[in-house]
C-alpha cells in the first residue's frame, strides 16, 4: 500500500503543476493561437474550459484515494 501512495502523490503533484502551468498560460497570453485578442472575459471562458478538463483526472484522483 505504501508504494500506491506514494505513487497516488506523485501523480497528483503532476496534475497540479499541469493546472498551474496552463492556468498561468491561460491567463498571461494576450492574443490566442487564431490571433484573437484575449480580453478578461475570454480568458475567463478559457480557464473554465480548462477546469472542466481537469475534472476527469480529479474525480479519478478521488475515486483511487477511497479505493486504497
Amino acid at each position: 500500500m505504501k508504494i500506491s501512495w506514494i505513487f497516488w502523490w506523485i501523480i497528483n503533484i503532476f496534475w497540479m503543476i499541469l493546472f498551474v502551468v496552463g492556468t498561468v498560460f491561460v491567463w498571461t497570453r494576450e492574443v490566442d493561437g487564431s490571433g484573437a485578442v484575449q480580453t478578461p472575459e475570454t480568458k475567463l471562458l478559457s480557464f473554465i474550459v480548462l477546469l472542466f478538463a481537469f475534472t476527469f483526472p480529479a474525480i479519478i484522483q478521488g475515486i483511487w484515494l477511497i479505493n486504497h
